[in-house]
């Protein structure tokens, strides 16, 4: 086996992008001071029985820089939309006009800009974990080719390749996090 190992980087970086991409969803449920639909998207409402996703009760909008609405399709699910919005901990107190609900977005101070930060930062964190374990598992492969014959060429060469696709992504992470940061003690 030892100059038919082939290590499969392109799972290695679609499982990265993976972790990257979880991270884009995780900062975009963090409120900002500016009203976006996607900061909607973790909540979900207890609609005929079951729990799902608020935009599938209502249409979500974003009006104005400081307002989200959600046009609720079922008159008899407005309240239910606006527990689910009320429970969700996303501090937003929902104003009901008819089947719409109207979400303002308040002006956020420097303590929950802070914690908002720290926040950003523990999700960061748990990108670079998961970056890291694939990391791991990459690495793995190696050791195990080399176990079955691979030569110490080659494997320090693999170990290298994935070595600079770790380095990568954790710099991708630290960019995001960055910009993240950034957005959210923008005043």
């Amino acid at each position: 086996m030892s100059d038919d190992f082939e290590l499969d980087t392109a799972d290695l970086t679609r499982r990265m992008e993976g972790a990257i991409g979880a991270l884009r969803t995780e900062f975009a449920s963090l409120r900002t001071g500016r009203a976006s639909a996607s900061m909607l998207e973790p909540v979900m409402v207890e609609a005929y029985g079951q729990k799902t996703p608020i935009n599938q009760v209502g249409t979500v909008n974003v009006p104005e820089p400081r307002m989200v609405t959600i046009n609720v399709w079922d008159k008899s699910m407005v309240g239910a939309v606006e527990k689910a919005i009320m429970n969700s901990g996303l501090g937003i107190n929902p104003q009901t006009n008819g089947t719409i609900v109207m979400l303002p977005i308040p002006e956020l101070n420097e303590e929950r800009r802070t914690e908002l930060a720290r926040v950003a930062a523990q999700y960061a964190e748990h990108a670079r974990v998961a970056v890291r374990n694939l990391r791991r598992d990459g690495m793995d492969q190696v050791k195990k080719a080399k176990a079955d014959g691979l030569s110490e060429d080659d494997q320090k060469f693999w170990e290298a390749e994935v070595q600079d696709l770790t380095d990568t992504y954790i710099k991708n992470v630290d960019a995001a996090l960055e910009n993240k940061q950034a957005e959210i003690m923008q005043v």
